[in-house]
């Protein structure tokens, strides 16, 4: 099966590519070249990276190995929101707004939410690898 940004969009709470770029712009221009900001960046971006993994193989593996692997994946996306807050806390201790953050949601709210952070994460990854070339 070959999936695409169109079979994404529609489902619930998905972000639309316009969204994560502005998202993404305004986390960026509220980091700036703060040490600790960047620092609190580099440990979400490795996590996103590891989520990323999980993301991108699981359409791929089998029934098995998706059980093997569930409990990982899990524990890593609880880690990665953790890093979102983490960062949304320092930042708004140093006035900025950070509201990118509560633009992503909660899962408190609603369990979507957790999904779509997800998702914004896997942008992160998508824009940290393109550069990387």
């Amino acid at each position: 099966m070959i999936l695409t940004y169109e079979a994404y969009f529609p489902t619930n709470k998905s972000l639309a590519l316009e969204d994560m770029v502005k998202l993404h712009g305004d986390m960026v221009s509220e980091i700036g070249s703060d040490s600790d900001s960047l620092e609190l960046y580099g440990e979400l971006l490795e996590t996103a990276v590891r989520y990323a993994s999980f993301r991108a193989n699981w359409m791929l593996w089998s029934r098995e190995e998706k059980m093997d692997r569930d409990s990982s994946r899990s524990a890593c996306h609880n880690s990665l929101i953790v890093k979102f807050n983490q960062l949304a806390k320092y930042l708004k201790m140093q006035g900025k707004a950070a509201t990118w953050r509560d633009i992503l949601g909660y899962e408190e709210d609603d369990k979507y939410f957790r999904k779509r952070i997800g998702d914004f994460a896997c942008y992160i990854v998508f824009i940290h690898s393109i550069n990387a070339r």
